[in-house]
């Protein structure tokens, strides 16, 4: 049994079936988590910066989008990683793009990993399952 403090999860995501994807792969898992959605960059960045004010916790773990409406991904790693408030969260990009330009740009605003979202639903599911096995299981996320 697991004795860790379950994690929150911050899923800035606009496809409506990668959302349900993640969440079933989250709800299936072993590690006790909550996921909050945000489906536009505008309003992920709004919704930190408001925690931060009111004195809430932060998310253990980001899951990003590069590609969102408001407000782009890449914009959106940009200030998380600039804000002292919000950069040590950990952040990975979790994406369709598999552009070698995009994997650059994240890792050069000091993304902590990149992700490309396989095709294959059960690809889909393996994939999530492992970011859970890793980043929830085995690494030891600020406080």
């Amino acid at each position: 049994m697991d004795t860790r403090e379950p994690v929150e999860i911050f899923l800035i995501e606009d496809n409506p079936g990668d959302v349900r994807l993640t969440q079933e792969a989250f709800k299936e898992g072993r590690i006790h988590n909550t996921l909050t959605v945000v489906g536009d960059g505008e309003a992920a960045m709004e919704t930190l910066r408001n925690r931060v004010a009111q004195g809430k916790p932060k998310p253990g773990l980001i899951l990003l989008d590069l590609n969102l409406p408001r407000k782009d991904g890449r914009q959106v790693l940009a200030e998380i990683k600039a804000d002292p408030s919000l950069r040590l969260i950990p952040v990975i990009v979790l994406t369709s793009s598999a552009a070698e330009r995009d994997v650059i740009e994240s890792y050069e605003r000091n993304v902590n990993a990149y992700v490309t979202k396989p095709i294959d639903i059960d690809e889909f599911l393996a994939a999530i399952r492992a970011l859970e096995g890793f980043w929830l299981a085995v690494v030891r996320l600020p406080g």
